[in-house]
């Protein structure tokens, strides 16, 4: 029996018989177009047998776009009546029940996931999703690669580059664990409730080998925040703070990790981050 998808009528008829109103709180909004859900798959190029893990499944559209291919899925829901109604949505369109996995938890908080999926595909709530890819990414290092549903804003961000006007504590943060790319829009109308900003889709790609140990990950990290919480300064200033107490102590770090002490945050890479880690001991851990 092949899966079949969700259509919109049945979602506002599953929604309603949940009582399940989309929330701005839990940044919700439901997609209700089933091109739309394979189109992310495709990109995230799911294939049968793969096992994949999705953030916030809500009412199951992208949950059966993904067990349609043949992979499990592994399904991270923190709405206890969203996540004890999936494997009911789930049997009735078709899907085996050891396809389907379905956790009851807060992503932010989830330490293990069953099976060690190696990709992620989401709709990712709003107002949380880069904490919770940078968790996801740092806690489960089985994750080889992913396609995300994100905030346009939140998007470009994760997939800028150095000297980009929107490159910053996320974009630097996501690198450390591979490249991000954008990998396309999606339109406002096929969301429900509409929203009142535009979503793109962000796919990364895990390094094969990590960066670094996670003493200098978390140094790398301080510092980054130190750059980019006074993104105007020049660094020197901007990272005294964590490098030595002065603009001088900071400045003589810099130079020995071959950074110039008068640049911005914001001109710098995740290797010049790394690199100015490692000079002020971060690589213990």
């Amino acid at each position: 029996m092949p899966v079949t998808l969700l259509g919109a009528g049945e979602i506002r008829a599953l929604a309603a018989a949940l009582d399940v109103t989309p929330t701005k709180k839990l940044g919700q909004n439901f997609v209700v177009d089933a091109n739309t859900v394979r189109r992310i798959v495709q990109i995230a190029q799911v294939r049968a047998g793969e096992h994949v893990v999705e953030v916030g499944p809500g009412l199951g559209s992208l949950t059966l776009a993904i067990l349609e291919t043949g992979a499990r899925v592994t399904a991270v829901e923190i709405d206890h009546r969203l996540a004890a109604r999936l494997p009911e949505t789930a049997a009735s369109h078709g899907v085996d029940p050891d396809a389907l996995a379905v956790v009851d938890a807060d992503a932010l908080r989830i330490a293990e996931l069953p099976g060690d999926p190696t990709v992620l595909v989401a709709n990712l709530p709003y107002n949380v999703s880069v904490p919770v890819l940078l968790h996801f990414l740092h806690t489960f290092p089985q994750l080889e690669r992913g396609v995300v549903m994100v905030q346009a804003e939140v998007g470009e961000r994760l997939a800028a580059g150095p000297g980009s006007k929107v490159y910053g504590g996320p974009s630097v943060k996501a690198a450390w664990y591979g490249p991000w790319r954008l990998a396309g829009t999606v339109s406002r109308q096929v969301f429900w409730p509409v929203p009142n900003v535009d979503s793109v889709l962000v796919a990364f790609t895990r390094d094969p080998q990590p960066r670094g140990t996670e003493g200098e990950r978390r140094r790398t990290f301080e510092i980054v925040d130190a750059a980019f919480g006074q993104r105007r300064k020049m660094l020197r200033q901007a990272v005294s703070g964590v490098l030595g107490g002065s603009a001088s102590a900071a400045s003589a770090v810099l130079e020995q990790a071959g950074i110039d002490p008068t640049v911005r945050g914001e001109q710098l890479t995740i290797d010049d981050f790394v690199a100015i880690a490692r000079q002020n001991g971060g690589s213990s851990g």
